[in-house]
């Protein structure tokens, strides 16, 4: 068994945490991430409505007697939604677990600290993970260049930010972005994280509500078939590289502003991508590591395939290599 600070923390079995993903993470999925040991997350702002995420709360508490998380992300928007009514849903149902991602946690932690809750604070520099251990967070989750959605503007891969992350913090961490097998989990704790938090190999689960296309879109996919689109916009985001994606590439290096764009990369057309399978339809976010995914697993065979296959690479490869090492 793999045990780390962060599965001690967390209450969990193994160091694997599903990413929360809009339009993704929802009951059916969370739920047998953490049957299967891992920690389940569903994506508050996925549900319409704060009362929503209250049922879907509940749905997901009939499914799992096992810990689970809500994500809350936020955004700068023109309108923007009731967080303050989304926290509350989310105390209100006893959940104790939330990833915040995007903006500073700070407004949030009073609340949810008094509500004995935990949080994870997702973000993708050394600065903001160390800004984030000073106001409060309980864990962070730094997400390297090679992960889906929003990277940050740095460019940093994981490889290097992970351990540059490891050295300044003293509250544990998992590692995002590149990371879809057990290769890339032991990686993750070499490099001094304390677990792995994974949203493209997720999403490729037969418990993924998705369409089953993506999902054989992401299997057929290398690590060369994502975009990364708003750069000009210093608000970089990975996405599926598709029709779509390339259009916007293009506008943007003809001198395109958001304005020129905002139809193409609207979220109710990503979203038709998941629910009726035609990838072309709008933006979808995915990571470089569906290069590494070639099936369509359930979650408990997918963490107890990692979970295997990282100790045998800890007591058998990487123990020899030292053993050799040693004799020579």
């Amino acid at each position: 068994m793999l045990r780390t600070r962060f599965t001690e923390t967390f209450g969990i079995e193994h160091p694997i945490v599903q990413g929360g993903m809009m339009w993704v993470g929802r009951a059916e999925l969370a739920a047998a991430v953490s049957n299967a040991g891992g920690l389940g997350i569903l994506t508050g702002l996925t549900q319409p409505t704060p009362d929503a995420l209250r049922e879907e709360i509940a749905r997901t508490r009939d499914l799992t007697d096992k810990p689970f998380g809500v994500n809350l992300t936020i955004l700068p928007s023109i309108t923007p939604p009731p967080y303050a009514e989304y926290r509350q849903a989310i105390i209100d149902g006893g959940v104790k677990i939330v990833e915040i991602a995007g903006g500073n946690p700070a407004t949030h932690l009073p609340y949810l600290k008094d509500a004995g809750i935990k949080v994870v604070h997702k973000c993708t520099s050394v600065k903001h993970a160390l800004k984030a251990q000073q106001v409060g967070v309980d864990a962070v989750s730094i997400d390297g260049f090679e992960c889906a959605g929003h990277p940050g503007e740095n460019d940093t891969p994981g490889l290097v930010l992970i351990p540059a992350a490891a050295r300044e913090l003293e509250i544990p961490m998992i590692a995002s972005g590149g990371i879809a097998d057990a290769q890339g989990l032991v990686a993750a704790l070499a490099l001094g994280a304390d677990g792995v938090n994974m949203g493209t190999r997720f999403l490729c689960t037969a418990e993924s509500p998705i369409a089953q296309r993506v999902k054989e879109q992401i299997v057929a996919n290398s690590e060369l078939d994502t975009k990364l689109i708003f750069r000009t916009m210093n608000n970089t985001a990975r996405v599926a590289d598709n029709a779509v994606s390339r259009q916007v590439v293009e506008i943007e290096r003809n001198g395109g502003s958001f304005e020129d764009v905002r139809e193409l990369v609207a979220g109710a057309r990503g979203r038709l991508v998941y629910e009726n399978g035609d990838v072309d339809a709008g933006i979808w976010s995915v990571g470089q590591c569906q290069g590494l995914i070639h099936d369509i697993p359930t979650c408990a065979e997918l963490i107890g395939r990692m979970v295997r296959e990282a100790e045998d690479l800890i007591n058998g490869r990487l123990a020899g290599a030292v053993v050799e090492a040693v004799a020579s």
